[in-house]
């Protein structure tokens, strides 16, 4: 069943990256006054000893968006490693706030409770995604490498749940057990002096002919190029997609927002979007090759 175009919400996934306390807030503050987005994932997904840094901040701008009228979503880590990151999912479905899971083994202490599955799930099928819905998923959010057509085929056939669709920012491709970023400085993941904040957006890698290829973000290894669904309003819907989830980075993301519900207003056409968004992104390549069954790092026009 299609959604209606003018339905088709923005949401905010979390931040991947390590910022600071008053950088979370101020980010937060701004998303909250000014940009035209229903749904924000917040939390620590990426690496659990930097979740302790940041608590103060996130549960302050947690409360600071619900005043602005916004949804809050609580978002799990994507690889617990020891008792008390294990211990984190189960802390936050305690607290009966909406939540987002992003690694299988914190499902056991759901118990029903209704939840959104994070693009961390390997969800590639719809047995796979009817077994979520059984399990008390209302809303999922697709991997980053589905096409467009098996996203669709899924949403077709469990057009109860909501069905996210990763519309902009560096793609999460993987996790590791290492962090690159302390091994980048010399120093272990169990003494890494937390480097990763060095760099806001990641850090880029590149082939030994200098040609960038994918990014780090302490122990997550992300594409180079910001994606960004350039899709309209219609053709979303037909697919059966509810939101489009843009990933914040160091940039005006209140001005990304923007651009993005113009474009799904019908305000703006895809090229004349491409246009205004690459305008907010100095240097950025941007990609959308997953979605059209291509290689991801290419740029496909649509």
């Amino acid at each position: 069943m299609a959604i209606e175009a003018s339905k088709i919400e923005l949401s905010l996934g979390p931040v991947y990256f390590n910022w600071s306390p008053q950088k979370l807030e101020d980010f937060y503050d701004r998303i909250a006054n000014e940009a035209p987005i229903a749904r924000v994932h917040i939390g620590e997904i990426v690496c659990g000893k930097r979740s302790p840094l940041n608590a103060g901040a996130l549960a302050r701008s947690a409360e600071r968006l619900r005043q602005a009228g916004k949804t809050v979503v609580w978002s799990g880590l994507i690889a617990p490693v020891n008792k008390r990151e294990r211990g984190m999912i189960r802390d936050l479905i305690a607290t009966g706030d909406e939540i987002e899971v992003n690694e299988m083994g914190g499902m056991i202490h759901l118990k029903g409770q209704p939840f959104t599955a994070g693009p961390f799930l390997n969800l590639y099928n719809e047995n796979a995604l009817a077994l979520m819905a059984r399990l008390g998923c209302t809303r999922w959010c697709a991997r980053v490498e589905l096409p467009l057509n098996s996203i669709r085929t899924m949403a077709r056939a469990l057009p109860t749940l909501g069905t996210e669709l990763f519309g902009f920012g560096r793609l999460p491709l993987a996790h590791s057990g290492r962090c690159y970023h302390a091994r980048q400085h010399g120093l272990t993941k169990d003494s890494c002096q937390y480097v990763c904040d060095r760099d806001p957006d990641g850090a880029s890698i590149e082939t030994l002919d200098g040609e960038p290829l994918l990014a780090y973000n302490g122990v997550q290894t992300l594409s180079h190029s910001l994606q960004v669904c350039s899709m309209n309003a219609k053709a979303l819907s037909e697919a059966g997609v509810c939101a489009l989830r843009l990933s914040p980075h160091d940039i005006d993301m209140v001005a990304v927002a923007e651009a993005f519900r113009d474009h799904l207003d019908g305000k703006l056409d895809s090229e004349a979007f491409v246009s205004r968004l690459v305008g907010n992104l100095p240097g950025w390549p941007i990609s959308n090759g997953y979605l059209s069954g291509r290689a991801g790092r290419e740029w496909v026009a649509i």
